[in-house]
């Protein structure tokens, strides 16, 4: 929950101020007081009877009604300074700058879960502790530098570090960006990440709320409300991007399915994020840079026109536009003609289209409104720096009119960072966002290239049997047997292969005979049959039949053998784990070992739609192959997606399903079987 009093206090207390700007109370203090802040700001030091000219106070008790404190006091002093403003004071709104609380220990921990538990009590909004703290147009409450001015519709800043939040603004301002506000939600101990993306998509106001948000995230705690805010605000016009960090799974729990051996936590960050709809980023630099491209006119297509006056970094961005699956097409001689003729001799017009070092502003211009009229080029690149002999103040003025009037979207590479400073200072304060590196613009043109925004469709509908697949599966826990899973595929209406649990040499050779040759022979008992030797293909006559279960039988923790029907085709896989907080990731891929191999598998969060579904099937880099290839025939992508969605049903109903796998799922055209099944409850 956050207050009003955090975003549009009347009145300010910092508490532990100084005259010292160098000390955060002391900075803090300096950056409200020389800020936005209209209303009653006031300081709290023991020691002094006024700070930087502000009235001072010399404890707590003796301050009046105060909307939001800020605290920078040691790290002690905050459990009882807090019960006093929000008991005495009627505070809503606390911002902890102080750090040395959960990351010295045990009793910061503690400190920290009494001070979420007095805001609680009292509906009041704790920022931190350990953050820089929070601003907007209203108030600049944070104790560090650069204080850029806040503007309403400007970019949003959320970040879980202080330092990190500090950096990123850095990076972003020096690309043109502007911030409508920044949080700094340090340790998160009351609100996080989630909870400030919650209440920027409930105080959403068209004209006047970002359209843009920049996240920096350290942990996810509630995984459910980002994505439920994030599809919103996104389906209102905004644009989310984020950096995850701590993305290394060293925990490498055990697992009993293929699909739980293989992904991880941040398998299910990310899944998240594509089914929100957040663009990931890896670093302070993408996100910057994804940030500055989200700037301009949406890009509807992947063909950019690149137009230069240095040969050497068009190639460049053209590589890395090329290799990532975006064009930058030849423009013929006949197309150009008209251009060429206007620009010096020697100059290049196939695209990357090069004015020389000699070009001008006018030419410049021509060349921008001649690729704007191109129906054959999505988006526009003027890579134009300076050799340090003329000012380029009139090319860059050029660049900001044509960008305000053309209707495609102008991206601008601006590489002086010295020797055209100047006019590359002008350029922003009159609203211009650059980049200063090709191959940082090429990466997020490619990350927008790729965005597929959430999909709006609803999930497909409620699985029959559900009374009895709910039965079946009552109070199970562990791995359920093989006999239960093929019931429960009977259940769900997922084709499978005939087939006999036996014990006995008698029993297989009775099984052979009612199922018909060729047969496949598998051992019960041990979850990785292939590991343990316990798959056997294509046994064609009686005699194989019974070596078979004599070696099979004799298998460490064998329970039995299972006798089944031989499918043929393609072998594709459906797999599910659940991670905590996040639900189940559902993946699908090639089957059998070769996803052991080769690791081509797509995945996404439950509950999955139709849509979904096809993306993933349609993502896998062995996508050809499902469709069919050498006059091998395929498998049916949209019965592939049915039973995928009829798996996503059925977590829905059976939440308590930990990991499950259908591989290999094997077939042709619209035949599909499930050859196998591993359920974890």
């Amino acid at each position: 929950m956050i207050t009003l009093q955090l975003i549009n206090p009347k009145s300010i207390a910092v508490i532990g101020a100084s005259e010292n700007i160098e000390k955060p109370g002391g900075k803090a203090l300096y950056n409200v007081k020389n800020g936005t802040f209209e209303g009653g700001l006031y300081a709290v030091n023991p020691k002094h009877e006024n700070i930087q000219g502000v009235q001072t106070f010399r404890n707590v008790s003796e301050l009046p009604q105060i909307d939001l404190a800020i605290l920078a006091i040691p790290a002690n002093l905050c459990v009882p300074v807090i019960k006093s403003l929000l008991e005495e004071k009627n505070t809503k709104a606390v911002v902890v700058l102080s750090a040395g609380f959960s990351e010295m220990g045990p009793i910061g921990k503690k400190m920290e879960k009494e001070m979420a538990l007095l805001a609680d009590k009292h509906q009041a909004t704790l920022i931190g502790p350990n953050c820089i703290g929070v601003m907007n147009p209203y108030h600049q409450s944070v104790f560090v530098s650069p204080v850029p001015k806040m503007e309403w519709g400007g970019t949003a800043l959320v970040s879980s570090s202080g330092a990190t939040c500090v950096f990123i603004l850095e990076s972003a301002l020096s690309k043109g960006l502007t911030f409508s506000s920044v949080f700094s939600v340090g340790n998160a101990v009351q609100t996080c990440v989630e909870d400030v993306v919650e209440y920027l998509n409930e105080t959403y106001e068209e004209g006047k709320s970002p359209q843009t948000i920049l996240m920096y995230i350290e942990s996810i705690k509630k995984p459910q409300l980002l994505l439920k805010n994030a599809r919103e605000l996104i389906g209102k016009g905004c644009r989310l991007a984020a950096v995850k960090s701590g993305i290394s799974d060293a925990g490498g729990r055990a697992a009993a399915s293929h699909t739980g051996a293989m992904l991880n936590s941040d398998m299910a960050v990310d899944a998240l994020f594509r089914k929100a709809g957040i663009v990931r980023c890896n670093s302070r630099g993408e996100l910057t840079a994804m940030g500055a491209v989200l700037q301009h006119p949406k890009l509807t297509g992947k063909r950019i026109a690149i137009i230069t006056h240095a040969g050497g970094p068009g190639v460049m961005l053209t590589d890395v536009l090329s290799t990532g699956g975006m064009k930058v097409p030849r423009l013929s001689d006949e197309l150009m003609r008209n251009l060429r003729d206007e620009l010096f001799e020697g100059a290049s017009t196939a695209n990357p289209i090069d004015i020389l070092a000699t070009g001008t502003a006018e030419q410049l211009e021509k060349c921008i409104r001649f690729c704007d009229r191109l129906e054959s080029i999505d988006g526009i690149v003027v890579i134009f720096g300076s050799p340090g002999l003329f000012s380029n103040i009139d090319t860059y003025r050029v660049i900001r009119e044509q960008q305000n009037s053309c209707l495609k979207p102008i991206y601008t590479i601006l590489p002086s960072i010295l020797n055209a400073k100047e006019e590359m200072d002008q350029f922003v304060d009159e609203g211009g966002v650059f980049f200063e590196d090709e191959f940082v613009l090429g990466n997020a043109l490619l990350n927008e290239s790729r965005y597929v925004a959430p999909v709006e469709e609803k999930e497909t509908g409620k699985l029959k049997n559900e009374k009895k697949i709910k039965a079946l599966l009552k109070d199970r826990k562990g791995l359920i047997d093989s006999h239960v899973g093929f019931e429960l595929l009977d259940l769900m209406g997922v084709s499978r292969p005939r087939n006999k649990f036996i014990s006995t040499e008698e029993e297989a050779i009775n099984a052979a005979q009612e199922l018909g040759f060729p047969l496949v022979m598998k051992v019960v008992g041990p979850a990785h049959k292939s590991d343990v030797g316990g798959v056997v293909l294509n046994v064609v006559t009686l005699e194989a039949v019974r070596e078979n279960f004599k070696r099979l039988i004799g298998i460490k923790n064998a329970a039995g053998v299972e006798v089944c029907q031989m499918e043929r085709g393609l072998e594709v896989l459906i797999g599910v784990k659940k991670e905590p907080g996040f639900g189940h990731i559902i993946t699908c891929g090639l089957g059998g070992i070769f996803v052991e191999i080769l690791k081509d598998i797509q995945y996404t969060l439950a509950p999955v739609t139709r849509t979904e579904a096809l993306r993933m099937i349609r993502s896998l880099k062995s996508y050809k192959l499902i469709q069919g290839a050498r006059g091998k025939e395929g498998i049916s992508e949209e019965v592939f997606a049915e039973v995928i969605c009829k798996v996503s049903d059925l977590l829905v109903l059976v939440p308590e399903i930990e990991e499950m796998d259908l591989n290999p799922l094997m077939g042709r055209g619209h035949h599909l079987s499930a050859v196998d099944v591993v359920i974890k409850m």
